[in-house]
């Protein structure tokens, strides 16, 4: 069963403390053996690759097969089904389209002394997807992935994704060729991040990695994290509902249950003012569990992490859920809009009971790979912003330096740097003669 947890109880401020900070991910030590296959990769190259590759994917593969090529790409992507492919042509369409609007725009303007300033917006060069394989693999994260970076103007896009045994999922191809995606390897684990933040004789380097992967994958992304850049360090999958007595209890249930079906170690928490909507969702769940096919999944999620908060009203339930932070937030209640402004910390808020969390995981168009583990505090999802870098620009006019050239002058000098207070000082000595 879940936690129950009402907030007129006297204690209620040290449990909601501990389910906060309690730890839902079981991360084993890895680092030091992340740390020896970075070095293996740097120091080997293509042979390292392949040979942890056949370690852990019992695959094998020379330098010319870690590259999906054009044919074997066109003979996997045709046996999707039409269905699943307007589908993901929908959803790819949607996602392309609503992050074009995130661009942002250069700027240059020029102040009453004449000096111009400003910055512009460039793309990185070269980003590499990491698409997890096998069982966890999901063509909608190739999607949410990469269109931004395309959208971002990012001249090569590689993916890496591991073939367990040589099995590829066609619809994570077709994703990777509606996103725009210009290389695809059949490779993974730490392997694969080493390869793409080092470069080896066949796979080119990157400038920054984005996408989820194992206890293996955050440890090497850590690692390169300097080398190159990095999105995030995403945990288990959280979702939190805040429902009204309006609510439909069979929808609750069911988003509840979206989340908890993902991972052991996923969070479900419910935050309502009406204790009947709390019981009826509570029974809800457990009758959804009958017949969930992975329910031996989602039930141990809603055992081990489920939390059920009743509040008195909609006021405390926002506050708690700013404390909260959660990867997704469901408003669930009559005036949504009103509730979401008081809102400040969550990666995403999915407004009233029509807009399930599971349409953002796939056809809405905001980005689905969101800040986990309270990280919403002080952070944002995936957008087009991760791929491109701001520089900044200022150009002086001689009558522009000579207005604030002397305060730079001035500023040197209190910081000992006679070089840099010289340079200006040489420009005004040649403005006066």
């Amino acid at each position: 069963m879940p936690v129950f947890l009402n907030a007129n109880d006297a204690d209620f401020d040290t449990q909601f403390a501990t389910l906060l900070s309690a730890k839902r991910e079981d991360s084993p030590d890895v680092d030091d053996v992340v740390a020896g296959i970075i070095h293996d990769v740097r120091t080997h190259g293509d042979a390292a690759v392949i040979e942890l590759t056949s370690k852990f994917d019992r695959l094998q593969l020379t330098p010319e097969t870690l590259r999906f090529s054009e044919a074997e790409v066109a003979d996997l992507v045709a046996q999707v089904s039409d269905a699943e492919r307007a589908a993901l042509e929908l959803a790819a369409e949607r996602i392309r389209s609503y992050h074009a609007k995130q661009m942002p725009e250069d700027m240059l303007w020029e102040e009453d002394t004449g000096a111009q300033l400003g910055w512009r917006w460039t793309p990185v060069s070269a980003a590499g997807l990491y698409v997890p394989g096998g069982l966890a693999s999901y063509p909608s994260s190739v999607l949410m992935n990469a269109i931004p970076a395309k959208v971002a103007g990012v001249e090569r896009l590689a993916i890496v994704v591991p073939t367990p045994d040589g099995v590829a999922n066609p619809l994570v191809l077709l994703a990777a060729q509606l996103a725009g995606v210009d290389e695809i390897y059949r490779i993974g684990g730490a392997q694969a991040v080493a390869a793409l933040a080092y470069g080896t004789e066949s796979i080119p380097a990157v400038d920054k990695i984005t996408g989820p992967g194992n206890a293996f994958v955050a440890a090497a992304k850590r690692r390169v994290f300097g080398k190159v850049g990095i999105d995030m360090i995403a945990g288990p999958s959280e979702i939190l509902v805040i429902a009204d007595q309006h609510a439909n209890p069979e929808w609750i249930a069911l988003d509840l249950l979206s989340q908890a079906e993902h991972d052991e170690s996923a969070q479900s928490i419910l935050i309502t003012d009406s204790p009947a909507m709390a019981e009826a969702v509570v029974a809800e769940v457990e009758k959804q569990l009958q017949t969930l096919e992975r329910r031996a999944i989602a039930g141990k999620s809603w055992q081990d992490f489920g939390a059920v908060l009743l509040v008195a009203d909609l006021d405390q339930a926002a506050a708690l859920s700013n404390r909260v932070a959660p990867e997704h937030l469901e408003l669930c209640v009559e005036d949504p809009d009103a509730l979401a402004e008081k809102i400040t910390h969550a990666g995403a808020i999915f407004l009233g009971g029509w807009t399930p969390e599971a349409i953002g995981d796939y056809i809405g168009g905001p980005n689905h790979v969101l800040p986990t583990a309270r990280s919403a505090r002080f952070s944002s999802g995936l957008s087009v912003m991760d791929f491109v870098k701001r520089t900044t620009l200022a150009k002086m006019t001689p009558a522009a330096l000579q207005a604030i050239g002397p305060a730079a002058e001035v500023l040197a000098t209190s910081e000992s740097l006679q070089a840099h207070g010289l340079s200006v000082t040489a420009r005004l000595k040649t403005l006066n003669e």
